[in-house]
């Protein structure tokens, strides 16, 4: 670690390429992740309901099966595999098929490797930066499974939430009473939006996922880093909701994943909670 971080004409080339590493498996658990649990989810319905057996072969596993082109199941070659090259070496089209290959892949790939180099650029090379990647990872994988699904598996939220919580016993970012705040401000406050609007309107406005990942959010940024969570991922949500229903031409009831949103802001508020809450107080006494 040391030596990259004397040497980052080295460093944030390697921290490039493992990026994009990390973006290929990323798309992997976006994909397969879902596919995976729904198929688990019929298994134990049959089991509780005692249904007669009735064969339903799993689908690929997220580490051990390697991938293939959805169209036609050909299995890729390493060559067709690098990422974010291949894709565009291939210009977006299987090589065999010759069918479209979502543009899912690239982003996913191109994305991680910019928040990869983020977090080792404010970091550096260490503990700090490889927490700050694994926590992007799963903010990552989770907004992508929930603009697909509208999901946000509990088997991704919760260890995000446990890996917030031990990073504070050594007070990696913020001590363990900033820590354990921050994961029930986050919980309480989109449950109490909940239950009110419940209470009021007899319908649900969102799903109990969004609980469990702003309470994931705040293990990691606290409870000062709650209330920027909530703001930016408010006005990003409005924002990019409105345009994409208006241009969807749906109506305000078409239910919009909120996931991407709370990762967004809960990535922000990660590295910027600070100016972030001293600018609204800035603005707030200025008035």
């Amino acid at each position: 670690m040391a030596f990259l971080d004397q040497n980052p004409g080295l460093g944030f080339p390697a921290a490039a390429a493992f990026g994009l590493a990390l973006g290929s498996f990323l798309n992997v658990v976006i994909l397969r992740l879902p596919r995976r649990l729904e198929w688990q989810w019929r298994r134990d319905a049959h089991e509780i309901l005692e249904d007669a057996e009735v064969y339903d072969p799993p689908p690929p596993g997220i580490v051990v099966e390697p991938s293939h082109c959805p169209h036609c199941k050909h299995p890729l070659s390493w060559y067709e595999n690098i990422p974010l090259i291949s894709w565009l070496a291939l210009r977006g089209k299987c090589r065999h098929c010759h069918a479209p290959i979502s543009a899912q892949y690239p982003l996913v790939e191109f994305i991680t490797m910019v928040l990869v180099l983020a977090c080792v650029w404010q970091f550096g090379f260490g503990w700090k930066a490889f927490g700050g990647i694994l926590f992007t990872c799963f903010l990552i994988s989770l907004a992508g499974i929930d603009l697909r699904t509208r999901l946000l598996p509990d088997q991704l939220t919760l260890p995000l939430l446990w890996l917030g919580l031990i990073a504070s016993i050594e007070n990696l970012y913020v001590g363990q009473k900033a820590a354990l705040l921050g994961a029930m401000a986050g919980y309480f406050s989109l449950w109490s939006v909940y239950w009110v609007f419940k209470q009021l309107t007899g319908k649900e406005g969102m799903g109990h996922g969004d609980f469990k990942l702003l309470a994931a959010i705040g293990a990691w940024v606290g409870l000062k880093g709650i209330l920027p969570t909530i703001l930016v991922s408010s006005i990003v949500g409005a924002i990019v909701g409105s345009v994409w229903l208006f241009a969807a031409g749906r109506d305000r009831a078409t239910p919009i994943p909120f996931g991407p949103y709370l990762a967004i802001a809960g990535w922000i508020a990660f590295f910027w909670s600070e100016p972030l809450i001293n600018g609204y107080l800035h603005l707030a006494g200025a008035r």
